[in-house]
């Protein structure tokens, strides 16, 4: 069942950056808009863990793009992609190990007024369901980079959810990262809630 709107703590994040993917997979994103919360459950994550991982933006070391990822495990590292998405991830790990779980799709619960406008002419499955997708209707922009995820002021936060059992999370590869060659494009760092629309309904909540 749903918790008391209790925020992560910074300590949620310092886990393996395998185990922040999974573990955030029902945890609720919030985002405050002119003082009105607008959220979703995250039901679709991947993880990217160090300088090793070819398919990770630390694969070349430290940049001044990259640089939050080597920063504090719960700090919100948002890059921008292929000159118009803009893409929400999870800081996690140790600091100074430049690991981060990039959050892939949510299922809308809160301000769902304020979504559908932003999603204006997009069919309700698809507001969010996709990074670029998730961070439109939430309005996450560059000006989110480097904000803590711990702390309500920020704007944008990550609460404490509903436990989604292993019985209904699928391990995939990681989608889009042919480039990074193997063994990195078969490991199953992606995580997904099946049926997510279904778990997450009201008559489940």
């Amino acid at each position: 069942m749903v918790t008391d709107n209790q925020l992560l703590p910074a300590a949620f994040y310092r886990q393996p950056v395998q185990d922040v993917a999974r573990n955030l997979l029902g945890k609720r994103l919030v985002r405050l808009i002119d003082g009105h919360r607008v959220s979703g459950w995250i039901c679709e994550t991947e993880a990217y863990d160090g300088e090793t991982d070819r398919a990770c933006h630390a694969r070349s070391g430290k940049t001044r793009r990259n640089s939050v990822m080597y920063g504090e495990a719960g700090c919100a590292y948002v890059y921008f992609t292929y000159g118009m998405h803009w893409m929400l991830n999870c800081v996690c790990g140790d600091e100074g190990y430049p690991a981060a779980v990039l959050i892939r799709a949510l299922i809308p619960c809160e301000g769902i007024d304020e979504i559908a406008r932003r999603r204006e002419g997009i069919a309700r499955r698809d507001w969010c369901s996709g990074p670029a997708r998730l961070t439109r209707a939430l309005s996450i922009g560059k000006d989110c980079n480097g904000i803590s995820l711990t702390d309500v002021s920020s704007g944008l936060f990550i609460e404490d959810g509903i436990i989604v059992p292993d019985e209904i999370v699928a391990r995939t590869p990681r989608i889009g990262i042919q480039y990074a060659g193997e063994p990195w494009v078969s490991l199953p760092w992606r995580f997904v809630v099946n049926n997510a629309e279904g778990f997450f309904s009201e008559d489940v909540l």
